[in-house]
């Protein structure tokens, strides 16, 4: 059956972030936008890694659900013809900056994990190397290749995903700061890559036009920095509602919702609109 997962999106403990974006309301938000799966966001931060083990309970395999004492009171608030099952998955981003090549490289990656001791691990490794407590995306100083070994070896079921790749400042194929290919960031590292996230600065037409991205999956997720604006980039499933099965994305991964075709479709209905006024 097909769903909707928006995995990539930041907690109240970011900077330039609402402060309710808390689990209660993105709770309320997914059901409200049609989103099965939500990413947590910022796992790396203590106190959000806290609240998340405070507030969830496992679902799905890999999956969370907000406990029934916290969800209670929002599903009654909500219409009955979008009540339905909302799951987490333990997700995070984190700043590189380093570097390599002669050049300052600013990279940002989205890392997913399974259940809280790959997530712990992983955590308890970074807060070695930086400062993971300021900022619910940590910057750290170290190579994207170096994140990726240590993200592997807190959990071979950990995943690295390279965020918003064209994004000029701040991601792997970014003009100002990245990379002329994923190879070239990753090394021997990349067949562990195996998605991109192609975020809201493109579109999948233009990606398709781009041969080198041929053998990752490209994705697409929020980013959102609000619950309100949840969905507005997201991706469509067709498997078990699984951290699993969404993982092993071939023949399960459907494509991406982007936010070019909301602004496509609003901008027919208002051309429309204008038709019909004259």
């Amino acid at each position: 059956m097909p769903f909707i997962a928006d995995l990539h999106i930041h907690s109240r403990f970011s900077r330039a972030t609402s402060p309710q974006m808390n689990l209660e309301s993105l709770h309320r938000w997914a059901q409200l936008k049609g989103i099965t799966v939500v990413g947590s966001g910022d796992f790396t931060h203590p106190q959000w890694f806290a609240e998340l083990r405070e507030k969830l309970e496992p679902a799905g395999p890999g999956l969370f659900q907000l406990k029934k004492k916290y969800a209670a009171g929002i599903d009654e608030e909500i219409p009955g013809s979008c009540r339905a099952p909302v799951q987490f998955m333990l997700s995070a981003e984190i700043s590189t900056i380093y570097k390599k090549g002669g050049r300052t490289r600013k990279v940002h990656n989205v890392i997913l994990a399974p259940d809280f001791i790959s997530a712990g691990t992983l955590n308890a490794v970074l807060q070695e190397r930086g400062n993971i407590k300021s900022d619910g995306r940590p910057i750290l100083g170290m190579d994207s290749k170096i994140l990726l070994q240590l993200v592997l070896t807190a959990s071979p079921e950990n995943i690295l995903i390279p965020a918003h790749i064209w994004t000029p400042h701040f991601s792997v194929l970014g003009a100002a700061s990245g990379f002329d290919a994923v190879e070239e960031c990753f090394e021997e590292l990349t067949p562990q890559i195996f998605a991109l996230e192609t975020g809201l600065s493109s579109d999948p037409a233009m990606n398709w036009r781009v041969s080198r991205l041929d053998p990752f999956v490209l994705v697409s997720n929020s980013d959102a920095h609000s619950a309100e604006k949840l969905g507005r980039e997201a991706n469509i499933f067709n498997s078990e509602i699984s951290y699993f099965a969404m993982r092993d994305a071939e023949g399960n991964y459907k494509g991406t919702l982007e936010v070019s075709q909301e602004i496509t479709a609003i901008q027919k209905l208002e051309g429309e609109k204008r038709l019909l006024d004259d």
